[in-house]
This record gives C-alpha cells, structure tokens and sequence, in this order.
C-alpha cells in the first residue's frame, strides 16, 4: 500500500456534511416523548432521549476509516469531535527517533541474557530492559484533530420529543426534536465511496435554520481563515512538521451565509450541510513516511462532496455499506422494549427468559460488526486501540497498536462475521512493517527475516521500548502473519496467499529459524529470551512464545504445500518444526502450563490468560481431538475467574466457546455487558478501548460456528440462555457461508453456501440423520456420515440445506 497525504492511490481523505444541531440539554428540562424514526428496524438501533454529556460513554462513532467523528447531538451548541487517521506525532523528524532500533551496537547483549535465562532459569523484566531495551524515542501517540461547533440561533434549552440514534442498518446518526411547531431531524452519514461522511438537515418550516459554525483545531499553532463559505484550518505537528489541513464549506439553501474572520453565519435558511475535509502530508512508505502537501486532495473533496446532492450521496452510502452490514443477521430470542439504550444497558441481567437482554446482546453483536466497517476500509490504517475516536493528544497508550493480543482482537469478527474487506488495512500495515522489521532483525539480533515487538505505531517502530513488562515481544510478526493465513482459510484466495501472505509469512519463519534456541534442559528449540505477557518473569520457552511459532511454522508449512514453492526450505522448516517446544505442558494442579517450568499460581487472576493461545486464536487444542489439554486448558481458564478488563473478558468468551462451554462463555459476555461497557456500547477497559467490542462481538460467532480443525461445527456451543434463534451469513474457513436455526438449542435448518469447490466436512447432531440436499439441482447429496458429521464434494456456487422433520415446519 502507497499512502500519500492521507491518501492512498486517490484519496485518503474524508469529507463530512454536518447538520446544523445543538446544545446539551437535562432530560428534566425536555416534554414529549421521543419518537422513533419512520422506516427504521428498532431491534439495531441504539437510541437515547438526551445529547451526550460525555465524550467516551455518551457522544456516538462515525466513521469511513479514514475519518472519525463522535456526534453530540447537542441542541443549543452541537459538537463533533473530529479524528484524521494519520495524524500522529512520532516518526521521522522527532529527535532521537531510530523505529525502536537500539541506538549504539550492544556485542552480547542478547547473548547474555539468553545465558543467564540457561543458568538461573528466569530473568528479572527490569534487567532484561536495562539489557536489551532503550527509552521509545519519537514514538508518537494518535492526535485530536479539533472539535467542530455549530451555535444554534434562537434554540431554547428545552425542546420537545428529542431522540438521538444510530441506525446501524443503516450506518446512519439522526438527532431530531421538535420547538415551536416545527419538526427538526437531522440524519449523518459516512459514505466510503465518496469519502465523504453526509448529514441532511430538514425542517416542516422553511427559513427555519441559523447558525455559526466555528471549529477549535486540537493542534498547536494552527490557522484559521474563511473565504465564501469555506474554514481552512492549517498547521503542522510540532516535532515531525506534519502538515494537517481541514477544510469546512457550508451550503445552503435559502437565507443569508457571512463570512467572519473565523467563522460562517447562516440566517434563515431553508435547509444547509457543511462539508469537512481533513488528510495530512503522511505516507506509508519507509523510511521518510510523507507524501504530498494535502491542500489540493482536502480541497478537491470538499468541492466534490458540495457539488453532490445529499440525495444522491446517500443512495451511494447505503448501496456500499449494506453491502457489508447486511451480509449477517442474528436473533437470540430478543425483543426490544421502548426504553433508550443506556436504560436497557443499565437493566441488563444477562439472565435466561430476558426478551430485552437478547435484544441487547444481539445489538451488541452488530454493534461490534458496525464498528469494524466504520473504523477499518480499504486506503486507511488499521483500528488501533481506539479503532478511530480520539479526543486527546496524551491518549491512553497513545492508542497505538499494541501487537500482544489488541490489534489482533480488532480483526478476529473480520472473517467469521463475513467482513473480510475490513481487513485490508491490518494486511497493508503488516506489509509495511516488513522494511523496517528487517532493519530491526540485523541490528538487534544480527539475523535476516523480519520482527516487530509490543508496540507499533505509523512510523514503522518495530524495536524496543523500555517499560520492563511490555516491551519484548518478538512473537509479534507471527502472531500478526496469522491473520494473514486465516484470510487464505477463509476465502480460498491463492492469488492473496501467494502475493501477499507468503512472503511476510516466510520471511517471519526465517526470523525464527535463525534465533531459536537450543534450551539446554531437554535440547528442544525454544524463544529466548521469551515473556509472557505482561506478568512474571523472563524465562526460555514460555508457552505463548512456542505457541505462536508453532502456529507460524505450521501455517506457513502449509501455504507452502498449497502453492508448491519452496520444497527444500520446507523441509527444513519440517525439521524444526520437529524439534520445537511446543509450549503444551500439564502442571501439578492440572493446569496448562504458562511456563515450561511449573511456576502458576491457582491464585493468579491475572487479565492476561496468553498461554491459552493454542486453544484460541490457535488451533493446536481441540477438546474432540485433545481432550486432555482441553481439560487442562478449562482448569487455567477457571482459575484465572471471569473478572478481567474489557478486552480480557472478550476473549475469555472465545476461550469458551472453543471448550465448547456455551453456558460459561456467555456469562463471560454478560460480564462483559455488565460491567465493562459504556452507555453508547463502548467497550471499557478502563478507559475506553475498542478491542474488546471486537472480541465479544467474534467471540459470540464463535459460540455459533467453528471451523479451526477442518471441521465446520455448526452451533458449537449454543448457551441455555439463547433456547432458540437463528443466523445468517456467518462464514467458515474453506469459502463457506452458512444460515442456521435452532429451537430447544438443537438444530433444525442448516444452510451451506459454498464458495469453492472440494470436500466439506460438516458437524452437527442434526445430521447423524438428516438427508443433506443440493438447493441448487434440487438432488439428495451423497455424503459420508460418521457419527454427527457428513463429508461431501461441495461445488462452487451451489447452496445446500439439512433439515430435521422439526425443522421442515419452521
């Protein structure tokens, strides 16, 4: 990916029509009731009777990926809070500023520690990081674009029937109310296509709309100018000079619009939008990361957005967007009351027999899936911690991308909820890290192959920082190269396997193949130093770490076998995968291990559970196939208990859900809705973190649908909580997408849409007996049953169903 001034090909910019809006009101100063807007499907939207109060539990996310913004609804002073994607500090031009590489040559540094780790067994995590880590020169950390106001003219404080929403069928924001018999509704948007994020502003009176639109840029030192219509604000970041520009045009119809020196005034018009640009000079590429001066790109999409009717760029929005949103629905039996969503958050139970708590869960999981398409398209960076809302220039982990489990969180819906596409800037950012990661791999290990460690950011750091228990971890590029394989699984796509996964995937074997050690105790190939995030001491061998290379090795095995390249290499990645750890060891209270060495505590309820890896992302741990390890896996799990951050918490839902535990795994979500999410559905870890939106929402899939082993398991682990419900689009790994119902949790209508062509094997109850058929030919399938599975020649195109004589009434 080649990504300048924000902009990657053409542009990598975002424009926004905003509506005129308002000021935060008190629920007890408001009368009528808040009305649901016409044509809407109320069972996915989130809705509130008064305008945030609070950025990261009230205001509400748009977005394009490239773009955020969190809509206040306020009703005598609107404000949006506005985020670009690449506007970050950091990077070239910072002092001091190496990408994490160490800034002296240290002769038997890593040496040394990996000889003490032999000796003593483990290693202290603040002499490991005065040893092998160094202050995170010219990191950077996400920055706040500026805040957005519209002053409304002659609005009072109270008004009548104000409903604030997010239609997620329709990736729309309406604010709407209604003062002095006219009935005001405004409706936000984020069109893709048009990079463009739309709002419509209607009234039932004409001459009706006022007001002053004025923007406070976040960034020091920059300028504000007005010329017809248009706010320009400009500057650049001091540290690294990036230049960031953000261009507001206004248009109406009707009325009188003013220029002021920093503001535009609107009276009496009939109807009016602004349109908001933002881009910077970023780009991409290593090692300078700029590109062109954004003023041109920013300026042509304000003029396009302006010229084009809001009429038109919504048809474009919808047409894009539910091409995505729509591909899923699911139903757990929910039924909404008439209440706002923080009433209905703030009732939840999570207990069986509760209409209104399946609403919320099934909202929830779309909510999830919203996110996703709104923070992760094509042309942009990745979700970072944050996905893209950002009201600080000190955010919480600069809301960077943390590599040890979060941004890998962040993509886990993308494939099982059938939003593949999403995942383009998570596969553009790891092929980016490469350049640097080689650098990375000579100068700190003195090896080929590329690496990257606990912490990356747009600039390409893929060194070390200092912080004793979060900066080694150089499983990293593994762990992200599994996202790489998983989307092969998934589509089937060998042009993708081969052009792009590949090659990040061997040079990361290469890495591995040139610093593994040999542990002196039993003369397996371990990590060393290895750490397991983000607790205890350094050590050889700690399991996560083998896990990870594991699943590296095998994958990349296999992409090998698949695309007939590379025979030698892959015999000598046969061989070390032989002679590997494979991190799989039961304690003396039947635990799976964390370490080699039996150090965990039954008492550790630490938030962290990395050595469970190889039982989810991974797939070295099956409780069909490895019981024993499930079951040792099943006593860590309960011994670390279901308290935990946001995030923890997600993915204790999937861990579950591979035990194949249904019940459990939706008590983890019930915790999750619970206790660690916000009024507007955020996730919080504390503070606000988008991981954990993402983890629940995949985490939930899983509880439907599995397809790690080769197996595709239909309705894996259906809590009691959900006794009937059904799905429809969620994908398996072999190109297959599938629709299922259940009543009294058992299955009784399958639905397979196959993708490619070859041998399926499917599981469940259902079909140690029911007759598999071919909607396509409308002919009886021949399959091979053994016991709840059937195998079949599935072909590309055709759709097949089983039903059980239930079923058939449904």
């Amino acid at each position: 990916m080649h990504v300048a001034g924000g902009i990657r090909a053409i542009l990598w910019a975002a424009a926004v029509i905003l509506p005129v809006a308002a000021s935060l009101t008190p629920r007890s100063v408001r009368s009528g009731p808040a009305e649901a807007t016409a044509g809407t499907d109320p069972e996915l939207v989130l809705w509130y009777d008064e305008p945030a109060a609070n950025w990261e539990s009230d205001a509400l996310p748009l977005g394009n990926g490239a773009l955020g913004a969190m809509v206040f609804g306020g009703i005598q002073t609107e404000r949006l809070q506005l985020n670009e994607k690449t506007l970050w500090t950091g990077g070239p031009g910072t002092a001091g500023e190496t990408h994490g590489n160490w800034t002296s040559a240290r002769p038997g540094a890593l040496a040394g520690v990996q000889a003490q780790i032999d000796r003593d067994g483990r290693m202290a995590p603040d002499a490991v990081a005065t040893a092998l880590g160094q202050p995170p020169a010219g990191f950077g950390s996400y920055q706040n674009l500026a805040d957005m106001y519209l002053d409304i003219s002659g609005t009072p404080a109270a008004v009548n029937g104000y409903r604030r929403e997010l239609d997620l069928a329709e990736g729309t924001a309406r604010v709407g109310y209604s003062h002095d018999g006219v009935t005001y509704q405004r409706e936000y948007f984020a069109s893709h296509p048009r990079n463009v994020i739309v709002a419509r502003l209607s009234a039932s009176q004409a001459g009706k709309i006022s007001f002053v639109l004025r923007t406070v840029p976040a960034q020091p030192g920059s300028t504000v100018t007005v010329a017809n219509g248009r706010l320009t604000a400009r500057g650049a970041l001091p540290g690294n000079g990036l230049i960031h520009e953000t261009q507001y045009q206004v248009v109406t119809t009707g009325g009188t619009r003013t220029d002021g020196t920093d503001r535009v005034t609107v009276v009496g018009a009939d109807s009016a939008f602004v349109v908001l640009c933002a881009a910077t000079s970023y780009a991409d590429t290593y090692p300078a990361y700029r590109g062109t001066d954004p003023h041109a790109l920013v300026t042509e999409a304000v003029d396009g957005a302006a010229a084009a009717t809001p009429a038109a760029l919504r048809a474009e929005h919808l047409a894009d967007y539910q091409r995505l949103f729509d591909r899923v629905r699911l139903d757990v039996g929910g039924q909404l009351p008439n209440v706002p969503t923080d009433e209905l958050r703030s009732a939840y139970t999570g207990a069986a027999g509760r209409a209104q708590d399946r609403a919320l869960e099934s909202l929830y999981f779309s909510f999830g899936r919203y996110l996703l398409i709104a923070s992760s398209r094509g042309g942009s960076l990745p979700a970072n911690l944050q996905g893209s809302w950002n009201n600080s220039n000190n955010p919480p982990w600069q809301a960077d991308y943390h590599t040890n489990v979060n941004i890998q969180m962040n993509y886990w819906p993308a494939e099982t909820t059938n939003l593949s596409e999403t995942a383009t800037p998570l596969f553009d950012f790891i092929d980016a890290l490469r350049a640097p990661g080689r650098v990375t791999a000579r100068s700190i290990y003195g090896t080929t192959g590329w690496v990257t460690h606990l912490s990356s950011n747009p600039y390409g750091f893929t060194g070390v920082q200092d912080w004793a228990t979060a900066f080694w971890f150089p499983e990293a590029a593994g762990w992200l190269c599994q996202h790489l394989y998983e989307h092969y699984r998934f589509t089937r796509d060998t042009t993708f396997l081969r052009d792009q996964a590949y090659p990040a995937m061997k040079e990361a074997v290469e890495f591995w193949r040139a610093n593994l050690h040999v542990d002196p105790r039993d003369g397996k190939l371990v990590v060393s130093p290895s750490y397991s995030p983000e607790q205890g001491d350094f050590s050889a061998g700690a399991s996560m770490s083998e896990q990870i290379v594991w699943d590296l090795l095998t994958n990349t095995i296999e992409a090998s076998t698949t695309l007939g390249v590379d025979a030698p290499l892959r015999a000598r990645w046969q061989t070390l995968l032989s002679r590997l750890d494979p991190g799989l060891r039961v304690g003396s209270w039947g635990q799976l291990q964390e370490w080699k060495a039996d150090w965990d505590s039954p008492t550790n309820d630490h938030r962290h559970v990395s050595h469970l890896y190889a039982l989810h992302p991974g797939r070295q741990i099956s409780p069909l196939t490895t019981p024993a390890l499930a079951d040792a896996a099943r006593v860590s799990l309960t011994a670390r208990g279901d308290g935990g951050t946001g995030w923890s918490k997600a993915w204790k839902i999937n861990f579950w859900a591979r035990l194949l535990d249904g019940d459990h795994a939706h008590k983890m979500l019930s915790e999750q809705l619970k206790s660690s999410t916000l009024a507007n559905l955020f996730d919080t870890h504390p503070p606000f973190q988008i991981d954990g939106n993402f983890g629940a929402t995949a985490g939930m899939a899983e509880m439907l649908l599995q397809s790690q082993h080769g197996v595709v398991d239909v309705l894996p682990a259906v809590p009691a909580a959900w006794p009937t419900g059904s799905f429809g689009g969620l994908k398996a790994r072999g190109n297959l997408t599938l629709d299922a119902q259940w009543r009294n949790r058992l299955a009784e209508r399958i639905t397979l849409a196959a993708g490619s062509s070859g041998n399926l094997t499917v599981r469940n109850p259902m079909l140690a007996t029911a007759p598999l058929v071919d909607l396509t030919t409308n002919r009886t399938v021949a399959v091979t049953r053994s016991g709840n599975q059937v195998t079949f020649a599935a072909e590309a195109g055709h759709r097949y169903q089983a039903v059980s004589a239930e079923g058939g009434t449904i």
